[in-house]
């Protein structure tokens, strides 16, 4: 018994709920057909109560009516792509079938979407035949970085007449990742690069091979083929050649997303053009065959070691990266303690840092910083302090052992770039360029 009485509630319930949804004109005519009824019992005219009757009950039928109509669609969203740089345009596919044994009346399609991605996608379907489908597209296009959720995808519902509508939402939602925009390099040889090291690395393993021969006691099962045995004459002892793979070139990108480190907001900040530069530095890298990982001065390391270090795929690394720039936001950090503590216990290949506004405590932290690493290149904005100021923290990095490269927004990536290459700078500078101060 109490579930057929929970049942009859939860009819009523919404049957009420869709009397809710009468619209402007709907309320309108209930509204004139009771005032008719009202008028004809103070004015004893029966003609007028039959009019009322009819305007009061055209709109309580239409609501019974689609109230007991059940539109069986179902719908699915597809994101082209799903991971989208800022500016550009990402194409979001809507597919509506029909499960019922009747046609649909009139629908309307409408999609959430975040304000920062546009005005809210709205589409209007005439008809949809038993078992038909229908598929309508729509563009989002942001300026600014971050995960948007799209969805739910709500459905109204009208009658002919326009004296009801009523809203369905499906539950479904999708998100769209807008990354930073990755600008090309130019390939240079970095600071402290030397043969076997990136691309040198690469062309000497296709001289001599990936087999660097380090013998090794024999175990039960190994190859005879591998018996090395020149060494197993001299150790009187059978061994074979241990292959190993030779080390591979490591890069940390630093980022410094100290909130007193940075002026300014939106699109053109300073801040926004360094996670800029950093998610171009590592899909650069990672194409040069470098194992990159993200580090920022909270000591957040990506990938990081549940998610494999250094030795992640470059596919998963660069979209892990890239996930996480879109999202990065500035920190509460005064100095880069975090980030030193991270890299104590280890030794970098190359470390190149996006550094934005440095005291004296700042840059004894990034000299030490420096010290972990085979070769380090430092962007450091300008305009966040003083001239002065500013000339004495690059100053101080240089001769820390940093190769340190004024920026600012709004400059060309690609050309600083360029000037990390020693010889070029040493170039530069011999011409009076300005590449010359950058070491």
């Amino acid at each position: 018994m109490g579930g057929p009485r929970g049942t009859d509630r939860e009819a009523r319930g919404s049957l009420r709920a869709s009397f809710g949804g009468l619209t402007t004109r709907g309320r309108s005519f209930l509204a004139a057909g009771i005032a008719a009824a009202v008028c004809a019992y103070v004015l004893g005219q029966p003609g007028l109560l039959r009019v009322g009757v009819l305007l009061a009950a055209l709109p309580a039928v239409c609501v019974v009516v689609l109230h007991r109509t059940r539109h069986r669609v179902t719908a699915s969203r597809r994101l082209d792509p799903a991971r989208v740089a800022v500016r550009d345009e990402a194409r979001v596919h809507l597919r509506i079938d029909s499960v019922s044994r009747l046609p649909t009346g009139l629908l309307m399609l409408q999609d959430r979407v975040p304000y920062v991605l546009g005005p809210r996608p709205r589409f209007v379907l005439d008809r949809v035949e038993p078992g038909g489908r229908r598929e309508v597209s729509y563009r989002v296009r942001s300026d600014l970085r971050g995960r948007y959720p799209l969805g739910p995808l709500q459905l109204r519902v009208t009658d002919p007449f326009g004296m009801v509508e009523l809203i369905r939402s499906f539950s479904a939602q999708d998100t769209l990742t807008v990354i930073p925009a990755v600008e090309p390099l130019p390939p240079v040889r970095l600071p402290g690069e030397a043969a076997g090291y990136g691309e040198g690395q690469r062309r000497a393993l296709a001289v001599t091979g990936d087999d660097d021969v380090i013998p090794r006691a024999y175990r039960y099962g190994d190859d005879v083929r591998r018996v090395h045995w020149r060494t197993t004459a001299r150790r009187g002892e059978l061994m074979v050649r241990r292959e190993e793979q030779p080390a591979q070139a490591r890069c940390t990108v630093l980022l410094d997303t100290r909130r007193g480190a940075w002026r300014g907001s939106g699109p053109g900040s300073a801040f926004e053009w360094a996670v800029g530069g950093a998610a171009s530095t590592v899909v650069h890298l990672l194409a040069r065959g470098y194992q990159v990982r993200l580090l920022t001065d909270t000591g957040a390391l990506v990938p990081g070691p549940d998610g494999g270090g250094f030795h992640a795929d470059s596919t998963d690394t660069a979209g892990l990266i890239l996930d996480t720039l879109a999202v990065v936001e500035h920190s509460a950090e005064r100095d880069f303690a975090r980030a030193h503590d991270v890299l104590r216990d280890s030794t970098e290949g190359l470390l190149v840092a996006f550094l934005g506004a440095l005291d004296t405590e700042q840059t004894d932290v990034a000299a030490r910083i420096r010290q972990r690493a085979g070769a380090a290149v430092a962007l450091a904005a300008r305009g966040q302090q003083s001239a002065q100021t500013e000339e004495v923290r690059m100053r101080a990095l240089r001769e820390a052992g940093w190769t340190v490269l004024p920026c600012s927004p709004g400059d060309a990536l690609p050309a600083l770039w360029q000037s990390a290459d020693p010889a070029q700078a040493q170039a530069a500078a011999g011409a009076g360029g300005p590449g010359g101060g950058s070491r």
